[in-house]
């Protein structure tokens, strides 16, 4: 009988809630909480931005790798970076005990939610538009996803409430 997936993993454009939903969820679900984009700044001992300005997105994509490949953890909400999709390898890591959450936010509400995006530490092309950017990685979250939330017109706690009911997650927490 095949294990069932310990982790919930959260996907996602920035801005669309993973690691406020991933506090809100963890704690809902009495798991721990880890977000890779600390894991990656505190590996790199300096902010995303400042990865991104100093040796380019595609270093910023590469470290996400490496960390999401060195994440070895169970019972756990893993709030990933906007980027995390690019990397099959970090994925197929990530889904090997993991069920993905798709947090699905429409544009208009990305942008309404950040007001400054170049101070994200986006891993994205200098070129390349935020709408751009929005349309390229939306195909790779609906790929890797094994469930979609849509979550543009929901608060974080409707969110969690969504993600338990889909996944049973609250069958891991004896408080609820």
């Amino acid at each position: 009988m095949p294990r069932t997936p310990s982790n919930l993993v959260l996907i996602g454009m920035p801005g669309s809630g993973k690691s406020t939903v991933g506090v809100i969820l963890a704690k809902m679900t009495c798991r721990d909480f880890v977000d890779t984009d600390l894991l990656i700044q505190k590996s790199q001992n300096r902010p995303l931005q400042d990865i991104v300005d100093t040796d380019g997105y595609v270093m910023l994509r590469d470290i996400e790798e490496k960390v999401l490949l060195d994440l070895h953890v169970r019972n756990h909400v893993i709030a990933t970076g906007g980027s995390a999709v690019y990397s099959d390898q970090a994925m197929a890591h990530l889904k090997s005990d993991g069920l993905v959450i798709f947090l699905d936010v429409d544009l208009q509400a990305l942008e309404a939610r950040i007001a400054d995006f170049s101070t994200r530490g986006l891993a994205k092309r200098p070129d390349q538009s935020f709408t751009e950017l929005f349309t390229e990685r939306s195909g790779l979250y609906a790929t890797y996803a094994d469930i979609t939330i849509p979550c543009s017109r929901l608060t974080q706690e409707e969110v969690c409430v969504m993600i338990i009911a889909k996944t049973e997650a609250n069958l891991y927490c004896k408080e609820a």
